[in-house]
């Protein structure tokens, strides 16, 4: 008997039907040679501290770090967790071979693996491993089973990953609320702390602090009105400073522009190329629908999620934009199986899909199809399934990841782009216009959803104050203008919202527009696209983050938190995005979970000892009224005259 466990209980009852497993049991079906059952959420877990020790069930410093010689794993104690997990374990008993039927990617592989542990699971384990779960594809999959150890790796970024999380959460969470909380007992406030969650963080804590502390400073802008059309001085400006500072200055410069006509001196045209934009991935999804229908990362995800399991869209917890090249074959096949809601495709079904590089051929760029782009799944896309049977707001999703698939197969945006110099009294003006000359891929947006993205997707475009045509002006010819002297204000930084503060831990924190460089620095981001939604959900429900509007605040719990933590390791997305870059060459076989395993160590280590050397001038954790002062060889408690009997040695 072939024994298939799925993710969910959904996903096991298509499965089975596939199969030919068509009889139900309580917690599985069965037929064909197949049993199939399932898995939901996670059955199991690392051990808690008590688990591993009694001197570990109470929290105190002095008990920290907590390092177990080696982790455990244990059924979770929900009754309808515990029953699924008995049916898995008796079934799995009696089976032949195994088929890892899980959610295709790391935290799947690493439930999916626990379980077989928890149940003693001795039989070969085959590993299901498929890109949307449509019959085709999982028809396809069974015909091209893998066996489980060509996903190892996969496995053990996922176990360093939940070790990580469990040294250093548990740890520093224990540590800071020991040393820092206020209140005793069960009133004492816990201080959460997280691998990903406290760096997320301390990014919100950061930019409220440079948007409250900010002082504007007003600045001149020297502009020129000339056939209808507005000139900007081209000043030079020294490093930190703006071209005209006051209003005197402004001034003379403006008599100075309007003593001469304004006369041309050259026009230059360029033409230039606009990509389509690039099909989404996880988190610029995320960001898309929180620009346009302000759904959070939680919401988004959800309902992709949904799309996924309807068979309308492919696996959605990818982090790629690309697409593997043999899905090119498959395109005309995806493009019917949505025709009927989109018009646009009905040109590109006259197109071939052979390759070819002729006219009548669907294009093959490398800026979509780039095998070395994808490793697990691709990028998301309809699977071709008529889509039917959505909310209003999968709607929404589909038509985002619907029409961003049809536009990558329309031809290029062609642009020219204008610059066109002038002077007027020995001062140079700069206006700069472009002009749509084939729209190409762009006649596939309507005009209120057109994509807010595609300046980063240009080539040789002028990200310009004009985005429009300008007049047909002509090197040498000469007239009247109008100076204006404009006064401006520096402006704050703006609040996160949900889609930036996506995008800011997609990049370790740094500011990245271009596209293709934000690509390049996906291995260094903190959190996965999978678990990012998440993290954002975690600080709100901790109330450490509110929303206002679309805005995120960190709260004073929040704020004081990130002030409370010494230790740069925690709160620094820069080393917390290393530490994912390790997680992912684990993945491909590049670094060893044992070498990981030994740096958590180490730094989980690190992190307790600095916390208990920084000891002066904090709150006596045993009558918390005085403070803790350093003596010769021990620490006390400024009320030792008054009875408190705190006292602890130094940490060497």
């Amino acid at each position: 008997m072939i024994v298939c466990v799925a993710e969910k209980p959904s996903v096991g009852q298509y499965i089975a039907k596939i199969l030919g497993a068509n009889q139900r049991r309580d917690g599985y079906y069965e037929g064909n040679g197949y049993q199939v059952t399932w898995t939901y959420g996670h059955l199991c877990s690392l051990l808690d501290p008590h688990d591993y020790s009694d001197q570990w069930r109470a929290w105190s410093l002095s008990s920290l770090p907590m390092i177990p010689a080696r982790f455990g794993i244990k059924v979770n104690d929900d009754p309808g967790v515990q029953k699924q997990f008995n049916v898995i374990k008796t079934l799995i008993a009696d089976a032949d071979e195994v088929v890892n039927c899980g959610d295709a990617g790391q935290e799947g592989e690493l439930i999916q693996r626990w379980v077989y542990q928890k149940a003693g699971c001795k039989c070969p384990v085959k590993r299901l491993w498929v890109n949307s779960l449509t019959e085709e594809a999982i028809t396809e999959g069974f015909r091209q089973l893998k066996d489980q150890s060509e996903y190892q790796h996969l496995y053990e970024a996922g176990l360093m990953r939940a070790i990580g999380d469990w040294l250093l959460g548990m740890n520093a969470t224990r540590a800071y609320t020991m040393r820092y909380s206020k209140g005793v007992g069960r009133d004492r406030q816990m201080l959460s702390i997280g691998r990903v969650q406290t760096p997320t963080l301390a990014l919100i804590v950061k930019r409220q602090a440079e948007i409250e502390n900010f002082v504007p400073r007003t600045y001149y802008e020297l502009k020129t009105l000339y056939r209808d059309t507005l000139f900007t001085a081209q000043l030079p400006v020294e490093e930190g400073e703006y071209a005209i500072n006051t209003l005197d200055e402004g001034q003379k410069l403006m008599l100075q522009a309007g003593s001469t006509p304004l006369t041309i001196t050259s026009v230059e045209k360029k033409k230039g190329t606009e990509f389509a934009p690039k099909l989404f991935d996880l988190t610029s999804l995320q960001v898309e629908c929180n620009k346009k229908f302000s759904f959070s990362a939680d919401q988004t995800l959800k309902l992709i999620q949904s799309l996924y399991e309807k068979r309308i869209t492919t696996y959605p917890r990818v982090d790629t934009t690309y697409l593997s090249e043999d899905i090119y074959p498959k395109v005309p096949a995806t493009l019917r199986g949505i025709r009927e809601q989109y018009p646009q495709v009905e040109p590109l079904l006259a197109l071939r899909a052979d390759g070819g590089k002729g006219a009548g051929s669907l294009p093959k760029s490398k800026k979509v199809f780039d095998n070395k782009k994808v490793t697990d799944h691709h990028a998301i896309i309809p699977t071709g399934q008529r889509p039917t049977g959505m909310t209003v707001d999968e709607q929404k999703v589909f038509n985002l990841v619907a029409l961003r698939f049809i536009a990558v197969f329309y031809p290029d945006c062609e642009v020219s782009n204008t610059t066109v110099m002038a002077e007027a009294g020995e001062i140079p003006f700069r206006v700069t216009g472009r002009e749509v000359l084939k729209p190409g891929w762009r006649v596939v947006f309507d005009k209120e959803s057109d994509n807010s993205e595609n300046s980063e997707n240009s080539e040789n475009s002028d990200s310009s104050e004009n985005a429009k045509s300008l007049p047909a002006f002509v090197k040498g010819e000469s007239g009247a203008h109008e100076p204006q002297l404009k006064e401006r204000t520096t402006t704050p930084p703006k609040y996160y919202t949900e889609a930036t503060l996506l995008r800011a831990m997609e990049t370790a924190g740094k500011t990245v527009e271009d596209e293709d460089l934000r690509d390049a620095m996906k291995e260094n981001g903190i959190g996965r696209p999978s678990t990012r939604a998440a993290i954002i959900e975690k600080l709100y429900q901790r109330k450490y983050i509110v929303k206002e509007r679309k805005s995120i605040r960190a709260t004073q719990v929040g704020i004081d938190l990130i002030h409370t933590i010494i230790s740069p390791l925690l709160k620094s997305a820069e080393l917390t995005g290393r530490w994912e870059k390790k997680l992912r060459e684990i993945e491909r076989g590049e670094y060893t979970a044992q070498q990981f395993l030994d740096e958590l160590k180490q730094m989980t280590t690190s992190v307790v000892r600095e916390l208990k050397l920084n000891k002066a001038g904090l709150m006596c954790p045993v009558c918390r009224k005085g403070t803790i002062i350093r003596g010769r060889t021990r620490y006390g408690c400024s009320r030792w005259q008054l009875g408190c009997t705190y006292s602890e040695p130094f940490e060497t």
